[in-house]
């Protein structure tokens, strides 16, 4: 995640005072909770701490280098991804040709070399120009004074999560339980670097931005931090009420139904001095005015240390937390409207 300070706009919004959102918002955790149980979980449970320990083992590795834009570790993690979405048979999102969208050399900070994000796509069966973006970044810090700084939590985890999220939504297709709308996995670019990854994405969208219904964002949820060591089922919400109300009662109502997990949203305060709203991907699209949801473990003394290492993640609440991210995108790909924006 980068480091980035900037203001904050808003804190926690509580349910909607009018008896009709109410009677909306009863109806959405009456599906939840009637609706799609069994198709849910059974793909949801493809999502194992083994396969994300595997995928993480490798993109964390010194082979990469530390992923730094424009490097070559960052080059081999971008192929990798690539590679991995051909074997799982899951289409580019770019051009239908290339799983990459470049990003120039003149687009980015002065030094940094030119880079590209990954896009893979699964297209809706009944809705498919509605988009539900699920992102991650792939990069890093690189090496600096001989150290490999892995970046296992930041942001392999992330990474790794899409994957086996990518991995669920495509088996459920190949059993015929296609999502209604669109699905994309990208993983951006240059995020450690100011987000310009995910800039360069909303300012030349490969898929229409007004049809983009929500991102859920996943920016380090490996770990435990301090705060909860000694409770360590949790995970941070952020944003999620945002610019939609619903988003917000959808991702809680998912969690109930099926994960349990404590929802902390003490860095969604207005008040917050972390000001962590601004400082992943997801904010550029909250700039659009898209519903987003950043999902975070908080910081430990490994962040942005070459001591962000691979078997100091907690593999089990990676898989966990990895479920409700698939569960929560499950059900917007599936519902019958659009978010409602207010």
């Amino acid at each position: 995640m980068k480091l980035y300070f900037i203001i904050s706009i808003f804190s926690l919004v509580g349910a909607c005072s009018t008896t009709k959102y109410t009677t909306k918002l009863e109806n959405i955790k009456n599906d939840i909770l009637v609706n799609d149980s069994t198709i849910v979980t059974s793909y949801a449970n493809t999502i194992t701490a083994n396969e994300l320990k595997t995928h993480l083992y490798q993109f964390a590795s010194k082979d990469f280098e530390g992923r730094e834009v424009g490097e070559l570790g960052q080059k081999k993690a971008v192929n990798f991804l690539k590679e991995y979405y051909i074997e799982q048979e899951i289409k580019p999102g770019v051009n239908d040709t290339s799983y990459f969208q470049y990003i120039p050399k003149t687009y980015l900070p002065k030094e940094i070399k030119a880079s590209e994000n990954v896009i893979a796509y699964i297209e809706g069966s009944e809705k498919p120009e509605e988009l539900i973006v699920v992102s991650a970044h792939l990069d890093h810090i690189g090496i600096k004074k001989e150290e490999i700084y892995y970046g296992a939590d930041d942001n392999a985890s992330g990474t790794v999560a899409i994957m086996e999220i990518a991995q669920a939504f495509k088996a459920a297709k190949a059993k015929g339980q296609h999502p209604k709308r669109s699905i994309v996995f990208l993983h951006f670019t240059a995020e450690e670097v100011g987000l310009q990854g995910s800039k360069y994405y909303v300012e030349n969208p490969v898929f229409k931005l007004d049809n983009t219904i929500a991102n859920l964002n996943i920016d380090m949820i490996g770990r435990v931090d301090e705060a909860h060591k000694d409770h360590p089922n949790y995970i941070y919400i952020i944003g999620a009420d945002r610019i939609s109300k619903e988003l917000n009662y959808v991702s809680e109502a998912v969690n109930k139904k099926f994960y349990n997990l404590n929802f902390d949203y003490k860095y969604n305060e207005e008040d917050d001095p972390n000001r962590y709203y601004y400082r992943s991907d997801h904010y550029n699209f909250a700039k659009k005015n898209i519903p987003v949801i950043f999902y975070f473990n908080g910081v430990h003394d490994d962040y942005h240390a070459p001591t962000d290492t691979p078997e100091k993640i907690n593999f089990e609440l990676l898989e966990k937390r990895t479920r409700l991210i698939f569960s929560t995108a499950w059900y917007l790909a599936n519902q019958d409207h659009k978010l409602i924006k207010e």
